[in-house]
């Protein structure tokens, strides 16, 4: 999976600090989330997941690897979550919003839980002639984020950075 979405050159372009509070949706077994984990020690990491198998494996991967400050949390990211509004300074959503059949809902969760000046790092599949890659941006931009830059997630992956206006 690392060669596959390629999650250290990625976590290297999260706006991180040490003590943050980030929701990973969509998080799977940990790609993202346990090296975002390994670099910011005291941030509070709540990895979100539909399918109760990936957190079962992120859990047993963040114990192999001793990594402590994450949460799991199973939810529907499209009927949203219990987690708390104007909470978060980064979501994360990776790889998720290509199969979604809401991505308007999705991103409105991730309005939702963002405070203030909170970042949501977009990271999805580079599709040859399909316009998703437009339609989340639109789609983003329509839940009220503005885009702040766009990175380099790899040759098969975009990547946005947008921030809670």
């Amino acid at each position: 999976m690392d060669d596959f979405l390629a999650p250290e050159k990625i976590i290297r372009e999260i706006p991180s600090k040490e003590e943050m509070s980030v929701a990973d949706f969509g998080c799977g077994a940990g790609g993202i989330t346990i090296p975002l984990a390994k670099k910011c020690k005291d941030a509070k990491i709540y990895a979100i997941d539909i399918l109760s198998e990936a957190l079962s494996a992120l859990r047993s991967r963040a114990e192999l690897e001793k990594v402590y400050n994450i949460r799991t949390l199973r939810a529907d990211l499209e009927k949203g979550t219990e987690l708390q509004e104007n909470f978060f300074d980064l979501v994360i959503v990776s790889n998720i919003l290509f199969q979604a059949d809401d991505k308007e809902a999705v991103l409105k969760e991730a309005y939702r839980v963002l405070r203030d000046g909170g970042q949501l790092f977009v990271v999805d599949w580079k599709m040859e002639n399909d316009k998703a890659e437009e339609k989340i941006k639109e789609g983003a931009e329509n839940e009220g984020f503005k885009l702040l830059r766009e990175v380099d997630a790899g040759k098969d992956h975009f990547g946005r950075i947008y921030e809670k206006k």
